[in-house]
C-alpha cells in the first residue's frame, strides 16, 4: 500500500468526522512524505495548517492512521512543504468550486473568463450520478435545465440534507452547458456575500454588480445562509432580477425549503418558487447499494454483493459518509494484501457502527433543531402560546421525540414544562398523519431528520 494510498483511506475517515468546509481548509494540499518504522511525517501547505492540525486533529490523525495501517504510531511530524509532482498528494474534491474572483480590471476579467469552465468539478457528471426514488424528480429537472437554459425551469431550485447530492448535480448542469458558453458561475453562498461585502469596503460595487450580472448561468449553493443577511439579500434579489428577466438560468441549492429558511425576506422567497423546486431525501438501501456499485467500478476494486449490502445497510446517514466507508475497507484490504470478506468488512466497520450508536439525540437536541428549523426561540416553543407558528414546531418536536428515541408519552409531556401524555399522543398522531398525506410536512420532517444525524 502506497503513502497516497495510506492517505487516502486517512482522508476518508476525517471526512466523517469533521465538516466539510473544515476538511477542506485543513486537508487540502496535505500528503504523507516518509514512513519510517512507527514514525510518521506529514507535509502541509503552511506554518497556520501545521499549527491547527498539531493542536486540533493530532490524536483524530493518528487514530485513522492506526486504523489503516493496524499497527501504533509513536510520532507523527508536520512538515511545511510545497506541494511537489512527485508528492503523490490526494487530490481533494471541493464542494467550493470557486470559479474566479471578481476581477479588478480588463486583463483580469479575460483571463477569469477563461477560467470559468475549469471551476466546474468534472468528475460531477449526470452520467455517474446515481438515480433512486429519493432523487429522481431533482435529476430528471436538472437534465431539463441543462437542455433548454433559462426556458424549462427558472429558477431552479433543489432542497435537501448533508452529502445527498445536491452539489453534484450543479456542477452536472455546468459541466453539460459548459460546452455552450464559457459564461458560468457556480459560487457558494458564503463565496457571493464575501464578494459583496468586499465590494462595499473597496469602492467597487459597480465592478460587482457588472461581474455578476454578465453571466449566463448563475449557481448558488447553500443559500439557506443568505438568511438574516440583508445587505446581501439585497444585492442578490436585484441580481436575480437581472438575470432572469433576460431569461439566463439561475439555479440555487439548499438544506430546506424557501419557506422554512429563517431571516429570508418575502420577496427572494416568492422568487425561488416562480420556477420549479424540487427535493433529494435519503437514499434507500437499494439505492444506496447502487452508489456503493458506481463507487466501486470507477475504483476498480470488486466487491461481493453481501459486502455491499452490509455497507449500504450499516451507513445510512449520507452518500459522503457512505462513500468514507467503503474507502476504509478498500484501503484495509488492499494494503493487507487480502480479498475483502464479510467478516473482516463487520470488523473494519464496528467503529463506525460504534460511532452512531455513541451520538444519543436527546430530547434537548431535537427541541433546539426544530427551534433554530422554525425560527423561533426554544423558550416561546416550552411556553403556553397557542400562536400557530409556536403549536406546529412543538407538535413536530414531541413527534420526532416518539419516533426517532422512542421517548414516552408521559415524558414528552415532562419536557415541555409538564404538559399532559393525551397532549403528546395527540401532536404524534396529527403529524404522523400529516407525513402520510401532505408531502410538504414529510420534505419538513426529513430535512429536519437530516440536521439531527449530521451533528
Amino acid at each position: 500500500m502506497t503513502n497516497q494510498e495510506i492517505w487516502q483511506a486517512v482522508l476518508g475517515e476525517m471526512e466523517i468526522s469533521i465538516s466539510r468546509a473544515n476538511f477542506i481548509t485543513w486537508f487540502k494540499h496535505t500528503f504523507i512524505s516518509t514512513i519510517e518504522d512507527s514514525k510518521i511525517i506529514i507535509s502541509v501547505p503552511n506554518i497556520f495548517t501545521k499549527s491547527w492540525l498539531e493542536n486540533k486533529y493530532n490524536k483524530a490523525i493518528i487514530s485513522a492512521l492506526e486504523n489503516v495501517i493496524k499497527a501504533k504510531i509513536s510520532e507523527i511530524l508536520y512538515k511545511v512543504e510545497p506541494l511537489r509532482r512527485d508528492s503523490a498528494a490526494v487530490p481533494i474534491i471541493e464542494d467550493v468550486a470557486i470559479v474566479n474572483e471578481w476581477p479588478a480590471d480588463e486583463k483580469l476579467k479575460e483571463k477569469a473568463s477563461k477560467l470559468n469552465q475549469f471551476g466546474l468539478n468534472t468528475t460531477y457528471v449526470f452520467e455517474n450520478f446515481v438515480v433512486g426514488k429519493n432523487n429522481q424528480l431533482a435529476h430528471a429537472a436538472c437534465r431539463a435545465v441543462a437542455a433548454n437554459p433559462g426556458t424549462t425551469y427558472n429558477p431552479l431550485f433543489i432542497y435537501g440534507g448533508v452529502g445527498l447530492g445536491k452539489t453534484h448535480l450543479l456542477h452536472a448542469i455546468g459541466n453539460e452547458l459548459s460546452r455552450q458558453t464559457k459564461k458560468i458561475l457556480y459560487v457558494t453562498c458564503e463565496k457571493f456575500t464575501n464578494d459583496y461585502v468586499q465590494a462595499i469596503r473597496t469602492g467597487r460595487a459597480k465592478e460587482f454588480k457588472d461581474f455578476y450580472r454578465n453571466i449566463d448561468v448563475l449557481m448558488v449553493d447553500d443559500i439557506q445562509f443568505m438568511g438574516g443577511k440583508d445587505g446581501t439579500q439585497e444585492e442578490f434579489f436585484h441580481t436575480f432580477n437581472d438575470l432572469h428577466q433576460s431569461n439566463r438560468q439561475i439555479i440555487v441549492s439548499s438544506d430546506r425549503q424557501p419557506k422554512a429558511i429563517p431571516s429570508l425576506e418575502a420577496r427572494l422567497q416568492s422568487r425561488f418558487e416562480w420556477g420549479m423546486i424540487v427535493d433529494i431525501t435519503p437514499p434507500d438501501t437499494e439505492t444506496r447499494a447502487a452508489i456503493l456499485e458506481t463507487k466501486c467500478r470507477e475504483k476498480n476494486y470488486n466487491l461481493d454483493e453481501k459486502i455491499i449490502a452490509y455497507i449500504a445497510e450499516t451507513v445510512q446517514s449520507n452518500i459522503r459518509e457512505l462513500e468514507g466507508a467503503l474507502n476504509r475497507v478498500v484501503a484495509y484490504h488492499q494494503f493487507n494484501h487480502i480479498d475483502p470478506t464479510l467478516e473482516t468488512t463487520k470488523d473494519i466497520l464496528a467503529g463506525i457502527i460504534n460511532n452512531y450508536q455513541s451520538k444519543s439525540i436527546s430530547p434537548k437536541i431535537i427541541i433546539e433543531i426544530v427551534s433554530h428549523f422554525y425560527d423561533v426561540a426554544i423558550a416561546d416553543v416550552l411556553g403556553k402560546s397557542r400562536k400557530k407558528e409556536l403549536v406546529i414546531p412543538r407538535q413536530v418536536a414531541m413527534f420526532l421525540m416518539r419516533e426517532e428515541i422512542k421517548t414516552s408519552f408521559p415524558t414528552i409531556g415532562n419536557e415541555f414544562g409538564g404538559r399532559d401524555h393525551t397532549t403528546a399522543i395527540h401532536a404524534c398522531n396529527k403529524i404522523g398523519g400529516e407525513v402520510k398525506t401532505n408531502q410538504r410536512k414529510k420534505q419538513e420532517i426529513e430535512s429536519i431528520k437530516q440536521l439531527l444525524y449530521s451533528l
